[in-house]
């Protein structure tokens, strides 16, 4: 190996073979909120209701009064849309309360402010410039621009005053801390001050009345059996309820329980002794009812599930951290139920118990405000430990596994962890060469657990496999390198290697390799009788001790960097086939190609989904519809001008895909969504106008809309006949369906792209490796060099988790 691929990951393009069993979860310590973010202004609203300690000053912090001024001046310029009527908008205003205090419809309208904000796919450049725009325009303003009569164009940066220019900067330099920047960051304490308002618990079980049975008999349960007994009537027929290893788990833990809660009430517990007699349908039944209602629910009721949702994230999703408000991650407690865990785990349907205050601590600063514990209770432990991250923790019952609190993805302190984990690699990229030679050389050491160690370090670098830990009999058997056993390898002379065991999360890791003489000699040393199946295959080696002698070559270097190492370098490298001339389709394809090798070469694999061959037939139908249209387009556009078929044959080149059956269903299938369409714009326009006191629209407007479909439908039909294309383009020219005809060309071209896209990672899971072990700065330099919108990449949870991220150049590499 030369000195300038020193630094190439060694299983980079090794060929593999790869079976896949099931589905691969992210492995992120903290998994990331899919909850959608509350805006700025809300925030700011909230945070003196929810965290009373940061008006009073309990927490050592104190707000200007002009801040406080400004930020409700804020709220009420962004609590109203410039497309709202003004009728509706004055008499909004005047039914608002002026009470500071969030009530329900207060919750209601921001959750309403918040929806209609939405602004996800907007660029990050123009979204930046509307919201200045935002901030600093009065909202008496409402005159329209010259040139958008309808006052609804792009607001540009003339029409904020220039006095407010400099607090509007002001403002957003205080909203966002870039913690990065700060060369003060101390390793060993987290923060200075700390506060916020505990977890949230699952509400207690109300009996609903519905009633199993046994031996076809109706039994009567004590609340506490009957909750647990409704966990496995709602899994009834799903792979769960269906696990022989659940049901009996479920079984054994929930007779347990039924002897103990009718003990200690001194009541004769229900004759129920074997599963097979129990019949769990009533419940089932009651539970599907259940979430028809939910799904039918009115608007109004969903609005009002909306509004108290939100005042709860108000109250337990925040934190002050040294004098900044910050985002908490999930704080509410898992609800009691059946432990599901991954794959073959054997304690599948095992009963999740109700977690008590008296088992939480709370971690918080020693000047804030305790939060208060549910009414009857009391925390198990109150701790100002500043050097740790987490909020509050508790133990779970069924694996005896520590619970955290931490705050969110996005949060400067699970930002600073991220960038160090990632720097830790980068710094491997300089010592990696050295690493690498020595492993080699100590592949033949006279000392077998040296020897051992670099035969798994190889492993371990080339492969990507995670270290593996020992596992208990009460777990599920999940291996990685340096608990690979007898059987879970088999070597093929002269030098192949076929790996099959399970990784984490139960994943099947299959693979032929290819390697290094000496290393299979080792293998085959280590498989040498008296050993057979069930021993270890690195009998003098364990993940300890090999951390313990990779952090002697690099400060904090564990075998998981390699990982991390590896991943993100192969991306760097494969993003280079990216065309520098292609479509943002095809650039994408470039990215999540790239990305699938990451995938691939850390085993983050997935079953093929039910719902792909679906996808990918909508896919199909969309693109065969732009089809329809461009050919549409072409047939107008012969009519108009017969010479353009000699001159330009090329535009009339017939469409594929399109057959008879195909077209006629598409056609029928078109006009009643627009039927569709128009009943329900007039239904919503009649509900706005009985809202506002107006009369409503007349049944013979609905008519005559839907009259003017039925004309189309006859149009196509007598299209069939002469085969005539009726004008599909109002005002049309020569040049103006020439256009229209390359726009479609181009959208046909990206849904070719994103069906190829879709059709290759449909086994491949590429969240995971983006998330966790490619360094976000190389996408985002990407996107830069390549012209690609962020939010392509990124979506609104992963920009503000990679915040960090963001600021490198478009030559930046890892």
């Amino acid at each position: 190996m030369s000195d300038s691929e020193d630094d190439v990951p060694l299983g980079y393009k090794a060929q593999r073979k790869l079976q896949v069993t099931s589905d691969y979860d992210s492995d992120d310590d903290v998994p990331l909120q899919k909850r959608s973010q509350v805006n700025t202004s809300v925030k700011k609203e909230a945070s003196s209701a929810t965290l009373p300690a940061l008006s009073n000053g309990s927490n050592g912090v104190k707000r200007k009064p002009e801040v406080q001024k400004d930020s409700r001046k804020k709220i009420k310029t962004e609590d109203s849309s410039d497309d709202e009527p003004l009728v509706k908008r004055v008499s909004r205003v005047k039914s608002e309360p002026n009470s500071n205090k969030p009530s329900a419809n207060a919750a209601k309208k921001r959750v309403s402010s918040v929806k209609d904000e939405s602004d996800d796919d907007v660029p990050l450049a123009k979204k930046t410039a509307k919201t200045t725009v935002k901030k600093a325009t009065p909202r008496v303003k409402k005159e329209a621009t010259p040139s958008t009569p309808s006052g609804r164009g792009k607001k540009t940066n003339e029409e904020t005053p220039s006095k407010d220019k400099g607090k509007v900067k002001e403002e957003e330099e205080e909203e966002t801390y870039k913690w990065w920047e700060d060369s003060n960051q101390d390793n060993t304490i987290k923060w200075n001050t700390l506060q916020h308002n505990g977890v949230l618990f699952p509400p207690d079980y109300i009996p609903h009345g519905v009633k199993m049975k046994y031996e076809g008999k109706v039994i009567e349960l004590l609340p506490e059996a009957e909750e647990v007994a409704g966990f496995f009537a709602a899994l009834l027929g799903s792979d769960h309820g269906n696990n022989p290893t659940f049901q009996k788990n479920f079984f054994n833990d929930w007779t347990e329980l039924i002897k103990k809660v009718y003990a200690e009430k001194n009541q004769t517990p229900p004759p129920i002794k074997e599963f097979s007699k129990c019949d769990f349908t009533p419940m089932f039944e009651h539970f599907q009812r259940e979430k028809e209602a939910k799904k039918s629910m009115t608007k109004e009721e969903k609005a009002e599930i909306k509004a108290q949702k939100l005042l709860i994230d108000e109250k337990y999703g925040y934190a002050i951290l040294d004098g900044r408000r910050e985002k908490v991650g999930n704080f509410r407690i898992e609800p009691p139920g059946l432990f599901r865990g991954r794959g073959e785990h054997p304690k599948t349907g095992c009963l999740k118990q109700r977690v008590q205050p008296e088992q939480v601590t709370i971690n918080i600063g020693k000047e804030a405000k305790l939060p208060e514990a549910p009414p009857g209770h009391q925390w198990g432990k109150i701790i100002h430990d500043n050097t740790v991250t987490w909020l509050a923790m508790w133990k779970e019952n069924v694996n005896d596994n520590i619970k955290y609190v931490f705050l969110a993805a996005g949060s400067s302190l699970k930002g600073q962890s991220d960038l160090k984990k990632f720097e830790k690699a980068r710094n491997l990229k300089k010592l990696v060469g050295k690493i690498r030679r020595d492993y080699m050389n100590d592949l033949k050491d006279k000392v077998m657990a040296t020897r051992q160690r670099a035969t798994a370090l190889y492993l371990i670098d080339r492969l990507a496999l995670r270290a593996g830990n020992e596992k208990g009999d009460d777990e599920a058997d999940t291996v990685g390198c340096c608990s690979l056993r007898y059987e879970h390898i088999e070597l093929v002379p002269p030098n192949t290697v076929v790996f099959d065991f399970l990784g984490k999360d139960s994943i099947r890791y299959y693979n032929e390799v290819n390697v290094d003489e000496q290393v299979f000699k080792n293998l085959k040393l280590f498989k040498k009788p008296p050993k057979g199946e069930g021993d270890d295959l690195f009998d003098r080696l364990t993940t300890q001790s090999l951390n313990k002698h990779l952090s002697s070559l690099m400060p904090s270097l564990t075998a998981k960097v390699f990982r991390t190492y590896n991943a993100s370098f192969t991306f760097q490298d494969e993003l280079k086939k990216t065309p520098v001339d292609g479509t943002i389709a095809e650039k994408l394809l470039a990215y999540n190609r790239a990305n699938r090798q990451v995938a691939v070469l850390c085993n983050h694999q997935r079953s093929v989904s039910k719902a792909h061959g679906a996808q990918m037939t909508r896919i199909q139908d969309k693109l065969r519809a732009l089809k329809y249209q461009r050919r549409r387009h072409k047939q107008q556009l012969a009519l108009m001008d017969p010479k353009l078929k000699k001159k330009r044959p090329e535009l009339f080149e017939p469409e594929s895909d399109l057959e008879d059956e195909w077209v006629e269903e598409y056609e029928k299938d078109m006009l009643e969504k627009e039927r569709e369409k128009i009943k329900a714009k007039f239904e919503k326009d009649n509900q706005v106008l009985k809202e506002n006191k107006e009369k409503p629209l007349p049944q013979s407007e609905l008519k005559e809309l839907l009259s003017k479909v039925d004309e189309k439908a006859k149009e196509l039909k007598q299209e069939k006949k002469t085969g005539e294309v009726y004008a599909i383009k109002k005002n049309a020219t020569v040049e103006r369906l020439e256009t229209a005809i390359s726009k479609l060309t181009e959208r046909i071209l990206t849904t070719k792209t994103t069906m190829v896209d879709k059709d290759e990672n449909k086994t491949t899971a590429l969240g995971t490796s983006k998330i966790n072990y490619i360094d976000p700065r190389i996408s985002a330099a990407w996107c830069k060099k390549y012209d690609v919108p962020l939010e392509k990449i990124f979506n609104k949870s992963l920009r503000d988790k990679f915040k960090w991220a963001m600021d490198v150049d478009d030559d930046w590499e890892f």
